[in-house]
């Protein structure tokens, strides 16, 4: 069993996880002609919690309900991994890449996450503002403007030979590359790194 915890735990290499990706979208369009997406669930979320008459929550959220569970299940297979199956070791990132984020003032690469900027000290502070508000926001307004998350456009919607899906999935990419050259530095030096 230990042995099967540890491989579980590893790494899977690409054309492990690359082929259970991208067989979930044939699998969930087969059975039960659905389409991947996780944005649309908080659209559900709110449609179950929220009881107003506001016509965007107005739908029958029933026939959704996989998609929920969907959702639970990846926010419990996030769980058991973090209690059960995290790797103590810390994360491998290539050297030019750390010495780039030293470069920015980030220094702990032992998680997922940069310790520095996401932590529960920071909520209330100039960074958590940056990071946590102004950066949940435009994530939020982004994916409802484009009509989809990243994984929706690019696991989904290339695959189903989307143009919309492949124009966007090209722009999330030019905009995460245009975030981390141009904008982060100056945004790191403005909030004090």
């Amino acid at each position: 069993m230990n042995e099967f915890l540890d491989w579980l735990s590893q790494p899977w290499p690409w054309y492990i996880a690359g082929p259970m990706i991208g067989l979930t979208v044939p699998i969930l369009l087969i059975i039960g002609n659905r389409s991947f997406g996780i944005s649309s669930s908080l659209r559900h979320i709110c449609a179950v919690c929220v009881p107003s008459k506001i016509p965007f929550f107005q739908y029958n959220w029933k026939e959704e309900a996989w998609n929920l569970m969907f959702v639970a299940g990846v926010f419990l297979g996030g769980v058991i991994a973090a209690l059960f199956l995290s790797n103590p070791e810390s994360i491998v990132i290539a050297e030019s890449t750390q010495r780039d984020l030293k470069a920015l003032g980030l220094t702990n690469f032992n998680n997922l996450l940069p310790a520095e900027i996401f932590s529960w000290d920071n909520v209330f502070t100039l960074k958590g503002l940056f990071f946590f508000v102004i950066g949940g926001f435009m994530v939020g307004f982004g994916t409802r403007y484009a009509g989809g998350c990243t994984s929706g456009h690019a696991i989904m919607g290339i695959s189903n030979l989307q143009w919309p899906s492949v124009v966007a999935t090209m722009f999330f990419m030019i905009g995460g590359l245009v975030m981390t050259h141009l904008f982060l530095p100056f945004v790191m030096s403005f909030i004090g790194f």
